[in-house]
């Protein structure tokens, strides 16, 4: 092996497949260094390229939780020819910058979306601004949720927001249970945009910061924009590439 490293989750399906894996690959000649193979759920993957945001790396996920979208079919018998043969994709995540109640400043950085939610009872009440444009002032409603192209398909697809293209370049702005105005649909934006979402009235109406599974609460002013100086480079078997899954929730969108 050329400078793999194999980690897994822990619950004992991942650790069987690590253990196959480990067997399988261990006198067989890998053409990729500096791999890291992940077994797992889409949870741990996110967790894990977070760990190692600021490593160059190749991290080619194995599924062994439910529906593993960011993560490759386990197969025993084909583990080192999906390996020599897989595809690499890179990503940028959003950063996140909050500024609390108490005047606090919190960052993370989401691969997926960033979630703003209702903190209690009581709806949000919120403004939306990209760049310099307010793009609606007063959105009564659960929450909003800034979705990248990777993500768009997980939490943005079940609040009924736009499935975008790998590389369209682009984010979406969607509304969670939108109250007033109940036309507004969101907003697809260019993905060099800095989005800033201010709480109207944080004292009755207090509202939290999701950056995937990251929280912060009590957000006042959060401000959102992808960093391209953070890659994560993701390898996919050829048959069944990141790009191809994003398509394949296209069709059924289009068809259902």
């Amino acid at each position: 092996m050329r400078n793999i490293n194999i980690i897994a989750d822990n619950n004992l399906k991942s650790k069987k497949i690590k253990n196959k894996i480990q067997k399988k690959i261990k006198n067989i000649k890998i053409n990729k260094e500096n791999v890291t193979i992940v077994v797992g759920g889409d949870g741990f993957m996110l967790k894990t390229l977070k760990n190692n945001k600021n490593k160059s790396k190749l991290f080619y996920g194995i599924n062994s939780g439910n529906y593993g979208f960011l993560m490759n079919k386990f197969s025993e018998k084909n583990i080192a020819k999906n390996l020599n043969k897989s595809k690499l994709i890179s990503i940028s995540p959003l950063e996140m910058k909050v500024k609390t109640r108490n005047n606090k400043i919190k960052s993370s950085i989401a691969i997926n979306e960033v979630s703003i939610l209702r903190q209690s009872r009581q709806a949000a009440s919120l403004s939306i601004k990209v760049g310099k444009k307010i793009i609606i002032k007063n959105l009564m409603s659960d929450g909003v949720l800034v979705s990248t192209p990777a993500g768009s398909t997980a939490y943005n697809l079940s609040v009924h927001g736009p499935i975008l293209g790998l590389n369209s370049k682009r984010l979406s702005i969607s509304p969670i249970s939108a109250f007033r105005p109940r036309g507004w649909k969101g907003k697809i934006v260019n993905d060099k945009s800095l989005i800033e979402i201010k709480n109207l009235n944080s004292k009755k109406r207090p509202i939290s910061s999701v950056a995937d599974n990251i929280e912060c609460r009590n957000a006042r002013i959060i401000k959102i924009k992808t960093n391209k100086k953070i890659k994560f480079n993701l390898l996919y078997d050829s048959n069944r590439s990141l790009q191809k899954k994003i398509k394949l929730e296209q069709l059924r969108r289009e068809t259902n």
